[in-house]
């Protein structure tokens, strides 16, 4: 069984690492994912909950005892740091620290000064020391920054011993206040869930509930301005709501009673009466909330190099400040300067701005999509979408909208385009084909369904009817062939619909599956991306594949597929490169489950769709796919910015470290400095356009 836990203060990358690694060792834990960005854990279990709740919990405050954790996500906007009194103990060192430079050189009194600077600023860093020691734990930051800065009082370095803290603590501070920052600015972005809803008691008012609390066939009422709390169907009022939360869409979509609404959409006027069809948990904003928390589980390979990189890097780093501190003297002396430039290597040595920027920022792309209308299931995708090559469509209900539409009206025998038409519809008006309604909807007048008599539908062929004492043909080919109609078959790209009246020829309709409006633009965008490889995948006729590929500009197409025969031809493709398949969720599961990237048309709230993709467009639109390979590249460019940046100035002030030209105030900066500014770069990524 899944279950989730949630951390307030987790502010160390690599504290989070550690302790996700002690989870997972855990005998009653068969899985457990960290996600370091929203500040949860997911793990599963076949144990009771609330006893490895009691485990993991005594392994966070081994690791980090300001950490809080909770069965309950807290307010982000409470996510602070309690620790008043290590606040005020750091203004206090701060004070001596100034005292003792300022002091004149009285025996005893500014090394006093320097010495209870030193504790009261670096006591918080010392007490996780011991407790690192007590782990057995030698490559924890705060180990390396003990041993580093007492080594400077030992050396007789006490202003820089304890300048060094200071501007560790104050760095370890703001590059907090940095994490805390993104993640109420994901939070914001992804913000859909509506906390409480207005339900109707048995009295007639309305009282105010938690949304958990809802049930199924309540009847919440949502004024304008607020967020639907829970997937139901209007029973009153009419208005127009905005659905960007979830799919990206700018404009307000018409509701009125009898039309399903979202959890998630917010009311822009009015007052709707909803009557609720799912509980709080299966609503789709619950449902869209629970996807992206859970993404970073899905980590990206950057992100498992960067884990696999630090566990390497930082004992490679200490073993070189010890061979730094104690070959070198051996042949010039100057035991002291070479300790003074080992100590160097030790502040460098902690890997935080790699572990704790990268994950960053694939969260915070996954948050943008989100935003934009594409749910991005974890940061691999995020990151294999960065490197797509080929993209193939499926044609119906992703290219298409899936409806049929009256495209041509092409009367004969004297017959007009209006009578033909009135004569179609009134016999198709009691059938409940698809073709039927497309062909009513296209005559748009008063069917007169009282001259139709003997209606009979015949199974694969069409309707035969008596309109106005006339026998009346309508359907395929077929369906006149047999009844000795002469006719000419059509050649025209589309479903074609033959008419006849008492055994003559009046004419053909011919139908088409219209075009998204976005088609083409997603075509030409992934174009302009450098995307040349797109192909449609499709199981209607070739005539009319040819006829779709031709209207969106796409060259290689292949129509009356089976889905095997798509299988095979997305093999062939896939050999080429990092290949998307973008379908509308159902029927091309196993396309969607064999390439790199499953895309699927989601629609609103489409949970079949949902389960079956890597990414889901939301509001069906393939244009938003662009969208999404756009924030994918944003994303890498950023996470590669991090990691130049961040290795770039470590082993500059590593080098300039061992040459004696970098003191540990460079090294602290080349630590938290570089951390800071990574996490504010990763931020970028929700501001991509």
């Amino acid at each position: 069984m899944k279950n989730k836990v949630y951390f307030k203060n987790l502010t160390c990358a690599h504290c989070a690492g550690k302790i996700e690694a002690d989870v997972k060792a855990l005998g009653s834990v068969k899985y457990a994912a960290l996600n370091f960005a929203s500040g949860n854990l997911v793990y599963e279990t076949d144990e009771n909950p609330e006893r490895v709740f009691k485990d993991i919990k005594k392994i966070v405050k081994s690791h980090e005892p300001s950490v809080d954790v909770a069965l309950q996500k807290g307010d982000e906007n409470d996510d602070e740091d309690d620790s008043l009194s290590s606040r005020i103990l750091l203004v206090v060192g701060a004070v001596l620290f100034v005292a003792a430079l300022l002091v004149g050189e009285i025996p005893y009194l500014k090394l006093v000064l320097f010495a209870l600077a030193y504790v009261a600023i670096g006591l918080p860093v010392l007490a996780n020391t011991v407790r690192s020691l007590k782990r057995g734990e030698l490559f924890d930051e705060n180990f390396l920054m003990t041993v580093a800065s007492l080594g400077a009082f030992l050396i007789g370095e006490y202003s820089e011993a304890v300048a060094v803290m200071l501007f560790y603590r104050v760095g370890e501070y703001f590059q907090d206040m940095a994490v805390k920052r993104s993640r109420r600015s994901i939070a914001a972005l992804v913000d859909i869930k509506a906390e409480t809803a207005f339900v109707k008691t048995a009295d007639g008012d309305f009282a105010e509930i938690p949304s958990e609390e809802v049930k199924v066939g309540d009847i919440v009422e949502v004024k304008a301005g607020q967020k639907i709390p829970l997937d139901g169907v209007v029973v009153k009022g009419s208005s127009r709501i905005d659905t960007s939360a979830l799919t990206g869409e700018s404009l307000l979509r018409r509701a009125e009673t009898g039309d399903e609404v979202l959890s998630g959409c917010i009311n822009s006027e009015g007052v709707l009466y909803v009557k609720v069809s799912k509980p709080f948990g299966e609503s789709t904003a619950a449902k869209v909330l629970e996807l992206i928390e859970n993404a970073e589980s899905k980590k990206a390979k950057s992100e498992q190099f960067i884990t696999k990189f630090s566990k390497i890097y930082t004992p490679a780093v200490i073993a070189c400040a010890l061979l730094l501190a104690f070959v070198p003297p051996i042949f010039s002396g100057h035991l002291t300067d070479w300790i003074s430039r080992a100590l160097v290597f030790l502040v460098v040595s902690c890997p935080c701005a790699l572990v704790l920027s990268v994950p960053l920022a694939f969260f915070g792309g996954i948050g943008r999509a989100s935003k934009s209308g594409v749910l991005i299931k974890g940061g691999n995708y995020l990151e294999a979408l960065n490197k797509a090559k080929n993209v193939v469509f499926d044609k119906t209900g992703t290219l298409t909208r899936g409806v049929f539409e009256v495209t041509e009206v092409k009367p004969s025998g004297g017959v007009s385009e209006a009578e033909l038409l009135e004569i179609c519809a009134a016999c198709e008006s009691f059938s409940t084909h698809p073709v039927s309604k497309a062909i009513i909807k296209k005559f748009d007048g008063n069917i007169r369904r009282e001259l139709v008599d003997d209606f009979r539908e015949i199974a694969g062929k069409g309707i035969s009817a008596k309109y106005g004492g006339r026998r009346i043909l309508v359907g395929n080919a077929a369906l006149l062939s047999d009844n000795g109609v002469e006719f000419s078959k059509s050649g025209a790209a589309g479903t074609v619909i033959y008419a006849a009246t008492d055994g003559v020829y009046i004419g053909e309709l011919i139908l088409s599956d219209v075009l998204k409006r976005d088609a083409r633009s997603a075509i030409d965008g992934l174009r302009e991306l450098g995307i040349e490889n797109i192909s449609m995948l499709t199981g209607d006729n070739p005539k009319i594949a040819e006829h779709t590929a031709a209207a969106l500009g796409i060259k290689e197409f292949y129509g009356g597929l089976l889905p095997q025969d798509k299988l095979d031809k997305l093999e062939n493709i896939i050999a080429s490169g990092t290949t998307v398949f973008v379908g509308d969720g159902i029927n091309d599961a196993p396309s969607l489950a064999r390439a790199d990237i499953g895309a699927a048309m989601g629609g609103l709230g489409s949970d079949a769709a949902v389960e079956a993709a890597d990414i889901v467009l939301m509001n069906d639109s393939p244009s938003k796919l662009v969208d999404a390979v756009k924030i994918a590249r944003a994303t890498h460019k950023i996470v590669i910015q991090n990691i130049a940046f961040a290795l770039g100035v470590k082993l500059l002030v590593l080098l300039l470290g061992a040459l004696g030209a970098a003191n540990m105030w460079e090294a602290v900066f080349a630590d938290v400095g570089v951390a800071l500014l990574a996490v504010l770069n990763s931020l970028r990524v929700l501001k991509s356009k």
